[in-house]
């Protein structure tokens, strides 16, 4: 269909109901009257097939007409009624193809985005709007799937921003999984406080759901190194010409500049908290005074 008018565009504020977009609808309107046209003559042919029914009937056993004529009749107002239900229900097709030539909001929002032109046709399922719906904006956190257990709908959530902390609250955890990286996205509606600007969207951000306080082990954030997709740590070994035990770790949660170690630490391991890049897998080091170890804290993110 040919798109000939358009009544909103990017930051238009609409309300649920009104008209976004005209299509072309002669070719409806015509396919609508044309259908009408066989309702009516359907109609008309069952009022004839039901009156010679309803004769046949009263002449039964009368043997004014033959036990086949009347049959005949009766199979014939059987026939033109099924002719009839189908060509009504073509009619409420064609009917729900004309109504489809006028897009409305289908919500109060704002529209963020409008793929919608002039003059084109566009088939079944094209994109011709995106509308920020009750202008929420909403935070999409993508999770592993172990911290799952411990979100859900209602879970409080924090975005810190430079203009301060925007907080909002879990809508919907998805029932899928993302074949690209394992994660499961989290819908998070956003509640900037008075005062604060609206937030954004097509906005890469990071944030924490605030969950009830737990022990973690944690270490510094410096202390963690990435190779070839996983996660390791350097623990400093006990020996008169020290060395370093590379050891593989799973982190959790993050506060400040601390990350939790989910498994593969014990809390009194002494490990190396910064240069971990440069080091390898029995590598000799000189220790420093102030060597740490890692941490029992309270985490509430």
């Amino acid at each position: 269909m040919k798109i000939i008018d358009i009544n909103a565009d990017v930051g238009t504020s609409v309300k649920k109901g009104d008209l976004l977009v005209q299509f072309a609808p002669e070719t409806a309107q015509a396919e609508l009257e044309q259908q009408q046209a066989a309702v009516e003559k359907a109609e008309a042919t069952l009022e004839q097939a039901v009156a010679d029914a309803d004769r046949a009937r009263g002449l039964t056993g009368s043997g004014a007409l033959s036990k086949q004529q009347t049959t005949e009749y009766l199979i014939t107002e059987r026939k033109v009624k099924a002719e009839l239900f189908s060509a009504q229900a073509a009619l409420a097709s064609v009917q729900l193809t004309l109504d489809r030539t006028r897009i409305y909001a289908v919500d109060d929002g704002v529209i963020s985005e409008r793929l919608a032109s002039l003059g084109k046709v566009v088939t079944l399922g094209v994109v011709l709007f995106k509308l920020i719906r009750q202008n929420r904006v909403e935070w999409q956190a993508e999770l592993p799937l172990k911290r799952l257990v411990d979100v859900k709908k209602g879970t409080k959530a924090i975005i810190p921003t430079p203009v301060g902390d925007i907080q909002g609250k879990v809508r919907l955890v998805s029932p899928t999984t993302s074949t690209d990286n394992g994660r499961v996205t989290v819908y998070v509606a956003l509640n900037p406080e008075a005062g604060m600007p609206q937030p954004k969207t097509g906005i890469l951000t990071s944030g924490y759901f605030v969950f009830d306080r737990t022990d973690a082990v944690t270490v510094p954030a410096t202390a963690i190194t990435l190779r070839d997709g996983f996660t390791y740590i350097f623990i400093l070994d006990d020996a008169d010409q020290p060395t370093v035990t590379r050891k593989r770790v799973q982190i959790g949660r993050r506060q400040n500049d601390r990350v939790e170690l989910v498994s593969g630490i014990d809390k009194n391991d002494r490990l190396v908290t910064s240069g971990g890049a440069f080091l390898a897998d029995g590598a000799v080091v000189r220790v420093s005074k102030g060597a740490e170890t890692a941490k029992k804290m309270e985490a509430s993110n």
